[in-house]
């Protein structure tokens, strides 16, 4: 998180603008906080409503800066968005995140707000057309799914998507997500958002792939250090697998990250080993993390740390490189040592 001459240094890097927008009491704050402030999700019980528009500013990967604002939900707010603030707050957007209280009694309420953000998205879009051919991005975080019983989840899920997708402009593409702050949903909704933020992540993917392949790994996935949000993945597709398993292992991480710093601990690596696996957790490159899983046993667990020290100088260079131009490209002359 950066503070005091934050927007002063944050110009120095990539910044991308993102809203998080939801009714009042929808759990935008709180999941902010657990993601970017390192809360535990029993400790957002002390956050206060937000008052108008946060800003913080959070450096990813050491050339991406979020610029969010978490943006309070009561009426009196939110008609000062559409009234006064409109212009402000909608130009230049990346990413806009509506958070839906899955519980709310007043929902018809919460697809007008919502209606109106994503058609404000469209407006700004359409008089920045010769800027950009691009829209902003759109998600929707279907939240506190834990307070829905578990056959019901499903079709309350639906129900909310569907009402939303009517309200939504033809031309804006938008993904949903099940959250909660109590388990790794909320993990696996921030990292697909943060994954398309990052700055040459298409080279990231590849250099991982072929990483991946040299070393005969079953798995890789690459963490950013501060949050743990899975930015970057790959495995040989076993069957049988937990489809959430990246995500429970960054929320079962992060937690043990931050219990260390509680006993003024550092953490800076894990291996774990059986007869069927090994999986290691070193810290990588500046900004990240690596997690190796091999399934064959018989590599010694020098020759993997090897692989992952061999392997550091690339990312570092791909994560401080201007983004490549063209398909296929890796990054700017940067190729991969991999290949």
């Amino acid at each position: 998180m950066l503070a005091g001459s934050a927007e002063k240094r944050s110009k120095a890097g990539t910044r991308k603008k993102v809203l998080l927008m939801g009714k009042s009491g929808a759990g935008k704050t709180s999941m902010r906080s657990i993601i970017f402030a390192n809360f535990i999700a029993r400790d957002t019980k002390r956050l206060g409503p937000t008052n108008d528009i946060e800003h913080c500013y959070v450096r990813f990967l050491g050339n991406l800066v979020l610029h969010l604002w978490d943006c309070g939900g009561q009426q009196a707010y939110v008609e000062s968005y559409f009234q006064v603030q409109k212009d402000s707050i909608f130009r230049d957007l990346e990413v806009l995140i509506y958070v839906f209280d899955v519980d709310s009694r007043e929902l018809e309420k919460d697809l007008m707000y919502y209606q109106k953000c994503v058609d404000a998205v469209k407006v700004e879009s359409d008089a920045q057309r010769n800027n950009t051919s691009r829209i902003a991005r759109v998600f929707c975080l279907i939240h506190k799914m834990d307070l829905i019983s578990e056959e019901n989840r499903k079709m309350k899920f639906n129900q909310i998507c569907e009402a939303a997708r009517d309200k939504t402009p033809s031309e804006i593409r938008v993904k949903f997500f099940q959250t909660s702050i109590w388990d790794e949903t909320l993990y696996e909704a921030w990292s697909s958002i943060v994954h398309q933020l990052i700055p040459n992540v298409e080279a990231v993917e590849n250099a991982l792939c072929s990483f991946a392949q040299v070393i005969d790994a079953e798995e890789v996935l690459l963490f950013e250090k501060a949050t743990f949000l899975v930015i970057s993945k790959w495995d040989r597709g076993s069957v049988n697998m937990d489809e959430h398993r990246f995500e429970k292992i960054s929320n079962i991480i992060k937690q043990f990250k931050l219990s260390c710093t509680k006993l003024a601990a550092n953490f800076s690596s894990i291996e774990v080993r059986n007869k069927s696996f090994a999986a290691f957790i070193e810290q990588f490159t500046t900004n990240t993390y690596i997690m190796v899983i091999m399934t064959d046993t018989s590599v010694t667990s020098t020759a993997v740390l090897m692989n992952i020290q061999n392997a550091r100088n690339l990312f570092e260079k791909i994560e401080t490189s201007k983004p490549a131009n063209g398909p296929g490209a890796v990054t700017n002359g940067i190729s991969s040592p991999f290949r």
